[in-house]
């Protein structure tokens, strides 16, 4: 997931950080870091001597971490803020004037009422019989007492567990000043359906419009201080069936508001709410590491922003001394207000009003700053409660509900326009005539029937679709259909393949095509009987007629020049100059691709892969090899000349694994000896592409390209690059040229790549700058793969590298692909994203498409839909199979459709929606300045949520935020895509890692980009050793983590172990086999294999994680307080990052004063 380390906090309570000294940071995934210089401040302590004191520009709130024209955002809740003002503006207020509604500036000295009544939540909770009053204006209140009005003394009664019955629910909550509500989505006469808005679409085009005052984080101040909001009441709906057509629940609706300073809010149960989640068992939360660093403070350890994959790093000297910041840029706003200034308990889990001591094991609260930024004044009000973060709605909590709900029955695919479960949940599919959600997936199961509603929700409408997805074993692969030399049956008029949706009419004797009604002939030799019903009475005999899915056996029409494919080959290219040798490199792959190639994939029932092989090692120049079975010894040809390249032998080179294995055996033993003293540092590129490309044609197939490159081509040759990486253009307009490739030679070699059905798979070594944009270019445009391992070493490495090599190597992979997209009359495809070449507006071209690999399409509409008919997809790959086989497969969907908003937010999958925006993004990087993408999706969130809060909400205060039950989870997924390092990179970040990123993001599923961007946390001492259940996932955030416990995070490309402080000796031992926390090495990247319960279960969790992606995640290990514990920070999501991204609570917040712009 998205990429966020928490900010830095100086030390944490004003006293030195153990554990930071001699540590370098290493530059992850680029070059070593040169040392920071030392700052001469200390710790912050108070305000020092000397440094002006200024006072805010007028208008800036510095509790708002964005500029806000007016007042902070009004935020109407039961648990309420107040601004807090620097110097003359932070006096107690006592009373005064409510705030105007329209967010005028509050004079000094008079508290922020809101005009609304407390926390009206509108969303579907009984109105409490309890009538809620609210204090007089006039009434005195003194910071440290609360109002004493009946309603409120219920609200400091210690919860219990959570209610079960809505009465209880409604009891309980009624202390918490919830106002009644009408439930859920209106009636369509209530809707005001106006006409569609008038903001300008921000799907299809980067317009820096959107938000005009949004500013990226980076350039802020600190962000707003802990908004408290209300409870969304959004788990009422659990009892219900979450497939049920009707409302699956009632929107989310948070509460914010400001109010008087002295006011004490009441606390949020922990019992009710989007994200009743309770803190495992026995956890002892600690407190949130708070402040920012400021102008001068002193920054204990790396202030490293690190990539979403990480590298290892550098071998480095140790440094003495912590490495110390300067002062951060991007932090020079008004200092942040501390949520624990002296004499307040922090405040847990939202219960106000406890004194809680300090926690064991943890220093004492940091003392604050002591009046910075003003004069010293009389006694300040007691600071803004944070906002609990139980309370705003919750991805594990989601994620939880759906497996409880879902996960147990079988979904079943019969049913059109179905929302399926989560890619979360394990579910098994049973294919009744849509395709499997493991093929497609969509952003809204049911679509607006016309243009002008689509605008105006501004959701996109898209599929990811996976074409060859592997399926679990208890699925059945698709059915292989054999017409004979007639080939499938298609409509006459716009090729549609024959599916589950065609009618046949006259008795059987035609057919009328559901995608553009043309009435075809059925061939006589498929011509069948229809029974009482209109249906063929051999349906459920033809996958055809009765799947979603299944595949044809191609003709030789559908071959190029009309003649059948002959099977793939595969070529690996290893380049040999003085890096690879040296790592050690060589001698690692070739000693792999021994015994690997008895593992080249095969048709289902063959005894051997018809794979053929072929080597080549290269530096400045190129050697290829003839191992023909008839040889005694293998042959070397030395191609020179490599600004013509051509193949210098035919027979030989490409050869059956069997028949010639003690040949290429032999030079496989060869090659690192050959090379072995070898000082040439200089490679070539481009004329290895070539080289490949040429074998491939002058054996007449198709096939893929295994290139394991090292550095920068440099060497005098086609396609030669320059190094022109440069941090200066970040951040500028510029900043768009890093991701877009130095020249256009490679997108023509791609071209000549894709014809000849030449697939390139590219692993990278490199120890600098190599341009990753540039030699990226060529993998991604013939539905290849990259891999990249920055600094490699292989101790570290070689677990990684060579689990990918053989995944890669024997996964599934269609060749020679061509994709077509066909809808029904209203709408079409109009946009593709992914790794593959288009040659025309319609036609996806892949020179080979693996069981990883997605392809997103989006659609426009071009006429109007009818609610009766629904909307029809159906996706038909042509691909020449591992054995030479010319197949068609097929994926149909049908889709609802809808002219009430209502129904069309009903039925979204947020999941797919973050993945086609952060493809969209991260497109856009390539042609638009970094910010105006980040604005442009910031606007589009912020339009969609406006459109529901506007037409499909019950009317209630402007101060509540109010999310759709479907889409809750939006902010905090789309504020993870704005933190990502593609978006937002820290400044340890290398322009290669960001392209890589990049790349990678453009063709992954859905599955793999949730967990990218909110990686999966698991408590591992909450493990039970004898069972094979997971205990429940934590959230990403640093105030989760407990110092006696040990986690596991996994982002699809690194698992880390985090291991506490305090964890028990007794853990320790079963699972690193030492004896205390301080001997775990940091550089352990896998578990000793011990024989005890805990550390057995350990390795078979981390197994089953590997085994559910498609890449190996490099474990690392991260002791509390060490070198790597920053880097494990950027993954918490949820808080705020170093390198200014802001936390979820700061978002939330952020979105709903966009929201309440649009709607005013």
């Amino acid at each position: 997931m998205s990429v966020n380390q928490p900010t830095h906090t100086g030390p944490p309570y004003g006293q030195p950080q153990p554990g930071y000294g001699g540590y370098l940071p290493p530059g992850y995934g680029g070059q070593p870091i040169p040392t920071v210089p030392t700052s001469q401040y200390g710790a912050y302590n108070g305000p020092m001597t000397g440094y002006p004191q200024t006072a805010p520009p007028q208008g800036y709130f510095p509790s708002m971490g964005f500029p806000s024209k007016g007042s902070p955002v009004s935020l109407d809740s039961d648990a309420s803020f107040t601004p807090n003002f620097i110097g003359s503006l932070r006096a107690p207020t006592t009373s005064g004037a409510p705030a105007s509604a329209s967010g005028t500036l509050v004079p000094p000295g008079q508290p922020a009422y809101s005009q609304f009544g407390q926390g009206d939540v509108r969303n579907g909770i009984p109105a409490s019989t309890a009538s809620l009053q609210r204090p007089p204006a006039s009434q005195q209140f003194m910071p440290g007492t609360t109002p004493t009005s009946a309603t409120q003394s219920a609200t400091f009664q210690s919860y219990g567990p959570p209610p079960t019955s809505t009465q209880q629910l409604t009891n309980h909550m009624a202390g918490m000043h919830i106002g009644g509500a009408s439930t859920s989505v209106p009636s369509p006469g209530v809707l005001g359906y106006g006409p569609p808005t008038s903001v300008p679409p921000a799907s299809g085009s980067f317009t820096s419009s959107g938000s005009g005052q949004y500013v990226p984080y980076s350039s802020q101040g600190p962000p707003p201080p802990a908004v408290p909001h209300g409870l969304p009441p959004t788990t009422l709906s659990q009892g219900l069936p979450m497939a049920q057509p009707a409302i699956s629940g009632p929107p989310s609706a948070l509460n914010l508001s400001h109010q008087a300073p002295g006011f004490a809010p009441p606390p949020s149960s922990s019992g009710v709410g989007a994200s009743n989640y309770p803190p495992a068992a026995g956890v002892s939360r600690p407190p949130p590491m708070q402040g920012t660093s400021l102008p001068g403070q002193a920054a204990t350890g790396p202030l490293t922003s690190q990539p979403n994959h990480v590298t290892s790093p550098p071998p480095q000297p140790a440094m003495t001394g912590p490495p110390l910041g300067p002062p951060m840029a991007g932090l020079q706003g008004p200092p942040p207000s501390h949520p624990s200034q002296p004499g307040y308990a922090l405040q847990q889990n939202g219960s106000f009003g406890q004194n809680r001591g300090t926690q064991p094991n943890y220093g004492p609260a940091y003392p604050g700053p002591a009046n910075y930024g003003s004069q010293p004044g009389p006694p300040q009000p007691p600071p803004p409660k944070r906002l609990d973060p139980d309370s705003i709605p919750s991805p594990i909590q989601v994620i939880e509900d759906d497996r409880n709900n879902r996960g147990s029955e079988p979904f079943i695919t019969g049913v059109r326009g179905q929302v399926p479960p989560l890619v979360t949940t394990n579910f098994l599919v049973k294919d009744q005539g849509n395709a499997s959600p493991r093929y497609i997936r969509c952003t809204s199961y049911n679509i607006p029937c016309t243009s002008d509603m689509a605008k105006q929700s501004q959701v996109p409408l898209a599929a990811v679709i996976k074409p060859l997805a592997v399926l679990p074993a208890e699925e059945a692969p698709p059915y292989l259909v054999d017409h004979g030399e007639s080939g499938p049956i298609r409509c006459n008029r716009c090729k549609a393949y024959m599916c589950p949706f065609m009618q046949f009419i006259e008795g059987g004797r035609r057919f009328q095509c559901c995608f553009c009604s043309c009435v075809t002939e059925v061939p006589s030799q498929y011509f069948q009987h229809l029974d009482h019903t209109g249906r063929r009475v051999d349906y459920y005999d033809r996958p055809e007629l009765s799947l979603g899915s299944y595949e044809f056996l191609a003709t030789v029409d559908y071959c190029k020049n009309n003649k059948y494919p002959n099977p793939p080959a595969y070529i690996f290219m290893i380049d040999v100059s003085y890096n690879a040798i040296r790592s050690g490199l060589v001698r690692l792959i070739c000693e792999e691709l021994k015994t690997l190639l008895d593992y080249l994939p095969r048709e289902g029932n063959m005894e051997e892969s018809a794979i053929r092989v072929g080597f080549v090692t290269y530096n400045k120049v190129l050697h290829f090899y003839n191992v023909k079975s008839s040889l005694g010894q293998p042959q070397m040809m030395v191609v020179s000349d490599v600004a013509d390249m051509f193949v210098p032998l035919l027979d030989g080179f490409l050869v059956n694994v069997n028949e010639s294995r003690t040949v290429f055996t032999s030079l496989l033993d060869q090659i690192p000896e050959m090379f072995a003293d070898t000082r040439e540092t200089e490679t070539v590129f481009a004329p290895v592409i070539q080289a490949g490309m040429e074998a491939l044609k002058a054996a007449e197939c198709a096939g893929k390209l295994f290139i394991f490159h090292t550095s920068l081509p440099i060497a005098e040759a086609p396609g030669k690059l320059k190094n022109r990486d440069d941090k200066k253009l970040i951040n500028t307009d510029k900043e768009k040229t890093l991701f877009q490739p130095q020249t256009n030679f490679y997108n023509n070699l791609a071209k000549e790549c894709v014809a000849q059905g030449c697939c390139v798979d590219l692993f990278l070594f490199p120890n600098q700058y190599l341009d990753v944009a540039t030699l990226g270019v060529v993998p991604h445009q013939t539905g290849g793969s990259l891999y990249k391992y920055t600094f490699f070493q292989v101790e570290t490495d070689q677990e990684r590298f060579l689990n990918d090599l053989r995944r890669d190597v024997q996964k599934e992979v269609g060749f020679d692909a061509v994709m077509r997209v066909r809808t029904s009359t209203g709408i079409r495809a109009t946009d593709f994203f992914g790794a593959f070449y288009m040659s025309n507006t319609t036609d996806v071209e892949l020179a080979g498409l693996d069981c990883d690999k997605t392809i997103t399409v989006e659609f426009k509409h071009d006429d109007k839909l009818s609610e009766e008919s629904g909307a029809l997809l159906q996706c038909a790959i042509l691909y020449t199979s591992c054995a030479g086989q010319r197949r068609l497969r097929i994926h149909n969907l049908s889709l609802n459709c809808c002219t009430q908003l209502a129904d069309l937010y009903r039925n979204c999958e947020t999941d797919t929606l973050i993945n086609f925006l952060a493809k969209f993004a991260y497109r856009g990087v390539l042609n638009n300045p970094v910010k105006t993408v980040r604005d442009t999706l910031i606007n589009q969130c912020a339009q969609i949520l406006a459109c529901y809060r506007k037409n499909c909400a019950s009317p209630s205060s402007a101060g509540q935020l109010i999310l759709p039950e479907c889409m809750k989870l939006l902010p905090v997924y789309l504020n993870c895509v704005l933190k990502s390092d593609v978006l937002q990179p820290g400044a340890e970040v290398t322009t290669d890692d960001r392209s890589y990123i990049r790349q990678l993001i453009t063709s992954m599923d859905v599955a793999d980009t949730n967990v990218f961007f909110y990686p999966r946390l698991l408590p591992l001492t909450k493990i039970d050793p004898n069972s094979d259940s997971l205990p429940p996932a934590i959230r990403n955030s640093e105030e989760r983590l407990s110092k006696g416990d040990i986690y596991l995070l996994e982002n699809g490309l690194n698992i880390f172990l985090w291991v506490g402080a305090n964890v028990q000796q007794g853990l320790i031992q079963n699972l690193f086999g030492v004896a205390s926390f301080g001997q775990i090495s940091s550089n352990m990247c896998v578990l000793p294999v011990l024989d005890n319960p805990f550390s057995k279960r350990v390795r078979s969790v981390i197994d089953m994680f590997q085994s559910q992606r498609s890449r190996y995640m490099k474990l690392m290990v991260v002791k509390q307080e060490d070198k790597l514990d920053m880097l494990f920070k950027h993954f918490l999501v949820e808080d705020k990052s170093m390198n200014g991204g802001a936390s979820y609570v700061d978002f939330l917040c952020h979105m709903h004063k966009e929201i309440r712009q649009l709607l005013s």
